[in-house]
C-alpha cells in the first residue's frame, strides 16, 4: 500500500471560497474563539492512493495551494498601530436594522469623488464621535470601517475584510481623492486592522497626503505620512467600482450650481505654481474673488497661474491666521477645503484711508493722537494690517480693526523693540520714526 501525500498551504487572508467567507465573519467575534482568520493555521491535505491488497477504490483528494498576496506581519511594538478597533459586517443602523447585503458579489453603487469628499467632510464638521458598536444618523456604524462604507455610500456597514471587494487595487502614482488606504491584519483584523480615505497631496514628493478618518475621539481630517503613522507599507491603495469620474475631478463650468462646485475635491499641489494651467488654476481664482479677493485680480481670473492668484491666495490664508510656510500664497488641501466648503475667514480688504498731511515730515503718518485708548479710525486698522504683514501680529485674537486696543500696543512694542529700542521709545504707541520703518 502507498503511504499518504501531505501538502502543506497557506491559504490566503482575503480567500473568496464561501467556507473562508462564513468563518471569515463568525470567527473573530464568537465567544471564547481566538481572534483571527480560521484559515491561518496550517491545513493538512491527504491524498491517498487506492490499495491494491484490499481492491478497494480510494477517491483522490486534492487542492489548489492558496497564495499569500501579502507576508506574514511582523511583530509591532504595543501602541503604535492606529486604536481603531473596527465591528463587524451589519446592516444599516445594526442588528435591527435593514437585512445586511450579501457578501459576494458586491456591488459599488455609482458615485462620485466629489461625492464621496463631500459625505466625508460632513462627518468631520459633526464631529461624529468614534464607537465600535453605535451607528449614526444616517445608519453607518462609528468606526473606520463604517466611516469609509458611509463616504462610498454602500448599502451596509462593511469591515476592513470585505471592503476590497467594492473596489479595485490601485497604486500610488494612481491616487485621487476618494480613493482609500485599506490596512486589513488578517491575524488581528478586530484590533490592528484600519482604513482611510484619500483627500490629495499635501506636497509635490507625495509624502504626505491630507486623510480623513474616523479614530478616537471623533472623526477627522489631518496631514498624514503616506502611506500610515505605522504599518505603512501594509496599507494598500483601492478605487470605488462604482465611480463615474475614475480619472481626475471634472471642475464644473462657472455657471454651473453652486452646490456643484462645493463638492470639487482639492486636486494636488501639482495643478498651482508657475507655469500652471489648466481649470482648477481658474476655479482657486473665483473662489478667491467671492471671498474678498477680487481686487486683486486686474483682469480674471483665468486658467494660468499669475501673481494675483499667489497674492490673493496668501491673503486668504494670512486671513485664517496662518504665517510662514502655512501663507506662502500656493493651496494645500486645507486652503482649498475652506473655500470650497465656504469656510474659514473672508479677506480682509484693507480700508483707504483717508488722505491726511505728513506729520513730522513722514508721509502718511497721522500723528500720535490717533493711537489711543478709545481711538476708533481707519489708520488703526491700516496700522495693524502691517503689523501683521512684518511679522508682528502674535497679539491679535481677532482683527486687526479699526479701534484701539491693547493687543495694537503689544504689537507695536514688539516691532520697536525689534528695532533695538527700550524705555520710552519702546512705549508701544506709533510714532513717527515707528510709522516710517514700519511702512518703509
Amino acid at each position: 500500500m502507498r503511504s499518504p501525500v501531505f501538502e502543506e498551504f497557506d491559504p490566503a487572508g482575503d480567500c473568496d471560497c464561501p467556507g473562508c467567507a462564513h468563518w471569515r465573519r463568525v470567527l473573530p467575534y464568537s465567544p471564547g474563539r481566538p481572534v483571527g482568520h480560521p484559515a491561518a493555521a496550517r491545513t493538512l491535505v491527504v491524498a491517498a492512493a487506492a490499495s491494491m491488497a484490499i481492491g478497494a477504490h480510494a477517491a483522490v483528494a486534492t487542492a489548489a495551494p492558496h497564495v499569500a498576496e501579502q507576508p506574514a506581519d511582523p511583530l509591532v511594538p504595543a501602541g503604535e498601530e492606529p486604536d481603531t478597533p473596527q465591528g463587524p459586517r451589519a446592516p444599516l443602523h445594526g442588528p435591527g436594522g435593514q437585512a445586511a447585503p450579501p457578501a459576494s458579489p458586491a456591488r459599488a453603487p455609482a458615485t462620485t469623488r466629489g461625492e464621496i469628499i463631500e459625505r466625508a467632510r460632513k462627518w468631520v464638521t459633526e464631529k461624529v464621535p468614534y464607537s465600535m458598536t453605535a451607528y449614526w444618523s444616517d445608519g453607518y456604524r462609528q468606526d473606520c470601517s463604517g466611516y469609509v462604507s458611509m463616504a462610498w455610500n454602500l448599502p451596509g456597514n462593511e469591515w476592513t475584510g470585505s471592503l476590497g471587494k467594492y473596489g479595485e487595487k490601485i497604486t500610488k502614482d494612481e491616487l485621487l481623492p476618494g480613493d482609500m488606504l485599506l490596512f486589513h491584519h488578517a491575524a488581528d483584523p478586530q484590533g490592528q486592522s484600519h482604513v482611510v480615505l484619500f483627500g490629495g497631496w499635501t506636497d509635490a514628493s507625495r509624502t504626505s497626503y491630507l486623510a480623513y478618518e474616523q479614530t478616537r475621539p471623533h472623526t477627522r481630517r489631518a496631514t498624514t505620512p503616506y502611506a500610515y503613522w505605522s504599518n505603512s507599507a501594509r496599507y494598500v491603495p483601492y478605487r470605488h467600482k462604482g465611480l463615474t469620474d475614475t480619472s481626475d475631478p471634472v471642475v464644473p463650468d462657472v455657471a454651473g450650481p453652486p452646490a456643484a462646485v462645493s463638492r470639487t475635491p482639492f486636486p494636488g499641489v501639482a495643478y498651482f505654481g508657475p507655469g500652471a494651467d489648466n481649470a482648477y488654476v481658474a476655479e482657486l481664482g473665483r473662489m478667491l474673488a467671492g471671498r474678498g479677493g477680487a481686487s486683486f485680480y486686474t483682469s480674471g481670473p483665468g486658467p494660468r497661474w499669475t501673481e494675483a492668484d499667489r497674492r490673493a491666495t496668501r491673503a486668504f490664508q494670512q486671513a485664517q491666521g496662518w504665517q510662514g510656510a502655512a501663507a506662502d500664497g500656493l493651496p494645500g488641501p486645507l486652503t482649498w477645503d475652506l473655500l470650497v466648503t465656504g469656510g474659514g475667514q473672508d479677506i480682509r480688504t484693507e480700508p483707504a484711508a483717508p488722505p491726511a498731511p505728513a506729520s513730522h515730515g513722514v508721509p502718511g503718518y497721522p500723528g500720535r493722537a490717533l493711537f489711543r485708548p478709545g481711538a476708533s479710525n481707519a489708520y488703526v486698522t491700516r496700522l495693524g494690517t502691517q503689523l501683521v504683514r512684518k511679522g508682528f501680529g502674535r497679539y491679535y485674537t481677532t482683527g486687526p480693526g479699526p479701534r484701539w486696543g491693547e493687543a495694537d500696543r503689544r504689537n507695536v512694542e514688539a516691532f520697536q523693540r525689534a528695532q533695538g529700542w527700550r524705555g520710552g521709545a519702546a512705549d508701544g504707541y506709533p510714532g513717527p520714526e515707528t510709522w516710517r520703518r514700519l511702512f518703509s
